[in-house]
């Protein structure tokens, strides 16, 4: 049987650095840029590139198709156990209830930690993309649900893209919007990331612990999401406050 391969002087440090690499790539979400990584870990660019070359030929990461960014690959899969982000019967049954109530989007979002992920998408309706959801949260309702629960928000936003003319790029402006959410448990966006889409987002909270575990989102056409719409909110709280105890 083979022995262990002795690392050399230099080898921890690359293997220490291929990590924060990858780690950098997980939390920065799909189409991060080889630019973005070296500024974020203070690395080198000829370091950053030869690193990600090294990690996309063996496979944990990938260049995207329109060579904008990377995104982990096939084998970084291997490195964490299965999600089990399946839902029960019973929730499930909720969020159909909901669907019913609407012609619009219904979307269930789970939060574990700082991360988001879409655990019901709407199997009617277009979903947010889940990259760009994990790396611009603040242009989608369920995102600001999780970036006004932080202490300081700027931790998970890396920059303030403009998708679209009315996209909140302002750190002022995002902080009022956000204190509002925190304040009415209400998260909305109007033509954000989208012109003709918006969508309104509630947080579903432990009953034990008040903890947000998870979002509950209604997309429809903008100029419908920017209506009080008092109504809809009220099902859409009701329907969350359902999901709660069955989500915890």
């Amino acid at each position: 049987m083979t022995g262990p391969i002795p690392l050399s002087g230099r080898q921890p440090k690359a293997v220490r650095s291929a990590l924060h690499v990858l780690e950098e790539v997980v939390s920065a979400g799909p189409g991060v840029t080889a630019k973005e990584i070296s500024e974020s870990l203070a690395m080198p660019q000829a370091t950053t590139y030869r690193i990600l070359n090294l990690l996309v030929a063996e496979e944990y990461l990938v260049r995207l198709p329109d060579l904008s960014g990377f995104a982990l690959g096939r084998r970084a899969g291997r490195l964490a156990l299965p999600a089990t982000s399946a839902l029960n019967t019973a929730a499930r049954a909720v969020v159909d209830h909901m669907r019913g109530q609407t012609r619009w989007a219904v979307h269930l979002a789970s939060y574990v930690g700082e991360q988001i992920s879409l655990i019901d998408p709407d199997p009617d309706h277009p979903a947010p993309d889940a990259g760009q959801l994990a790396r611009f949260p603040y242009a989608f309702a369920l995102g600001r649900l999780l970036l006004a629960e932080q202490a300081d928000w700027r931790a998970l936003v890396r920059e303030l893209r403009p998708f679209t003319a009315r996209t909140v790029t302002s750190e002022s402006e995002l902080d009022r919007t956000l204190k509002a959410v925190a304040r009415d448990g209400l998260a909305r966006q109007c033509g954000e990331f989208r012109e003709d889409r918006g969508c309104l987002a509630v947080p579903i909270r432990g009953p034990r612990d008040g903890r947000l575990v998870a979002g509950l989102a209604l997309a429809g056409p903008t100029v419908r999401i920017a209506e009080p719409n008092e109504e809809i909110i009220e099902v859409l709280r009701d329907h969350a406050a359902r999901l709660a105890p069955l989500l915890a």
